[in-house]
């Protein structure tokens, strides 16, 4: 049985990947690029961090390794056909460190990130410890700076948050969180948050900047379809926690929740509004 040498190796990776990667894009059965656009974004969000591993090695746990790997996997909105539309960007852009809260619905959140990390400078990601162990993407994130926590262990969780808390106060980090603690696969509400990030914010006397991601109305998991469609994200403005205490980290989960809430509200009737106009034109 013939095998592939040495040399064919590359040559091989680098066929496969074009392969996987145009799949998605030159598809036009919605079923087959649910499935092939999963398996691109799986197979790429693995294969990036894995090849950049020996230049994390030499930079091991510094954050600005995840600047380059946004730079490189926001590419793959193209291919998949995703169009992120920020909202007030600016706020993103400033240079202090800061608490993001952001909505979780879908794995593609991720690219959502990485198409905003030019603009957030210097930031890492919170992620469950689980990832961790999930080769090789989780050894390789870990070294370009994610954030790991135990989500079933709340003490641990928050002490791994305040043993970060240097990266906000020394270096003027943004470190972003999924307060929800988890994917909301209904979309039709905003989960119970976590106290985690509220309590880090109040610790370290940075702000929170709640960002919101309208629905994936162009996914459908029942039916396993997936279109090309856009994805509004609305960064809202920054919340002081100046001369808040952790008595007021309820306080200021509930203000955050209720602020993200009327805005997730207002992007789920803009885009079923856009979807229906949608539907309204192809039928004309």
């Amino acid at each position: 049985m013939p095998t592939l040498d040495k040399c064919s190796w590359p040559f091989a990776l680098l066929v496969t990947s074009m392969l996987i990667l145009i799949a998605p894009k030159i598809c036009s059965n919605s079923k087959i690029r649910y499935y092939g656009c999963y398996v691109c974004y799986v197979f790429y969000v693995s294969l990036i961090p894995m090849l950049l591993s020996p230049y994390f090695l030499l930079r091991a746990r510094d954050i600005t390794n995840l600047l380059l790997v946004g730079k490189i996997l926001k590419n793959l909105n193209k291919f998949i056909g995703i169009k992120w539309t920020v909202r007030n960007e600016h706020i993103l852009s400033k240079n202090r460190g800061a608490v993001i809260t952001a909505n979780h619905q879908s794995i593609f959140d991720i690219l959502g990130m990485f198409n905003m990390w030019e603009t957030m400078g210097m930031c890492t990601a919170i992620a469950k410890k689980e990832l961790l162990y999930v080769p090789p993407f989780g050894p390789a994130a870990w070294l370009a700076g994610l954030v790991y926590i135990d989500r079933r262990n709340p003490k641990s969780a928050l002490q791994t948050l305040k043993s970060n808390t240097r990266l906000i106060r020394q270096f003027k980090a943004k470190l972003w969180v999924f307060p929800e603690g988890t994917r909301n696969k209904t979309g039709e509400q905003l989960l119970t948050f976590k106290k985690g990030a509220f309590r880090l914010a109040i610790d370290t006397k940075g702000p929170i900047i709640p960002v919101v991601f309208s629905p994936y109305y162009f996914i459908n998991g029942r039916d396993r379809t997936f279109e090309r469609g856009e994805i509004i994200i609305s960064v809202l403005e920054e919340i002081p926690t100046d001369g808040l205490k952790p008595e007021d980290t309820d306080d200021l989960m509930r203000r955050t929740h209720d602020l993200m809430s009327k805005e997730y509200e207002k992007l789920k009737k803009e885009v079923e509004g856009k979807c229906r106009r949608e539907i309204s034109f192809e039928r004309t």
